[in-house]
């Protein structure tokens, strides 16, 4: 009888132990996870970020529904990070870059931050932001190669991540070439944080161009990367002549 509670009483104490190494493994688990998403975002716990918008000119200044959508994705991630956000409109966002995480959303012809990050940080890239109806509308030039909108069917957006200098913050860009790119390309920097950290480290620098196919059927959902510009962004092009 004794033996029996003897064994039964170790049985438990095993169990016990073994539930609390199989807890604290977890959470050590949980907590590099955590650290290594803080650190590629910027975002330590407490910290605060900006979140810079656009806003539709033909809607009395509102932002455009699917850059709303965009908001909530990089809500919940600042949120998960432990960090704070602040949304702050384009054109009152009148402060240098690196001493907070920033996420800018929209092109440069509805976001004048944007405009201003294309010229400073990825002179490479060029954007058509004529009103006049053409083929060359809203159109993407990096470096020698051309992407033109095909509204609906095949559409560009930039998803980038630059830092200032060792230490600082970065800025995370997605420049569409319209609103539901910058969806596209919020949620695939959510879902490939990891791996994106992976292959550029903590506090790498990256520009990537990313296709939005057949937004018209699948939303923002269905996104191809189409090539890393990093290089070719960052470089300003010759000048002709």
């Amino acid at each position: 009888m004794y033996e029996d509670l003897l064994n039964i009483a170790l049985g438990v104490v095993a169990t016990g132990v073994s539930a609390s190494l199989g807890w604290i493994a977890r959470t050590a688990l949980w907590r590099r996870k955590l650290r290594r998403k803080q650190a590629f975002f910027g975002l330590p716990g407490n910290a605060e970020c900006l979140l810079v918008v656009n806003r539709d000119s033909g809607s009395d200044g509102a932002v455009r529904r699917f850059d709303v959508f965009a908001l909530l994705e990089l809500a919940a991630l600042i949120k998960d990070c432990g960090a704070h956000a602040r949304i702050v409109p384009h054109d009152v966002a009148q402060q240098g870059f690196g001493e907070r995480t920033e996420f800018c959303l929209g092109g440069p012809y509805s976001n004048r931050r944007m405009a201003a990050h294309l010229a400073t940080l990825l002179p490479g890239v060029k954007v058509d932001v004529g009103v006049e109806p053409r083929p060359e509308r809203g159109a993407f030039t990096i470096g020698s190669e051309v992407h033109p909108l095909d509204a609906g069917t095949s559409e560009y957006v930039i998803l980038a991540r630059l830092t200032a200098g060792e230490g600082a913050r970065p800025v995370f860009l997605f420049c569409g070439q319209r609103a539901i790119t910058n969806q596209a390309a919020t949620r695939y920097l959510v879902r490939h944080h990891e791996k994106l950290a992976r292959t550029y480290g903590p506090d790498g620098s990256f520009v990537l161009l990313l296709k939005v196919v057949n937004s018209q059927a699948y939303g923002p959902d269905v996104v191809e990367l189409v090539a890393d510009v990093t290089r070719t962004a960052r470089t300003a092009a010759p000048e002709a002549g």
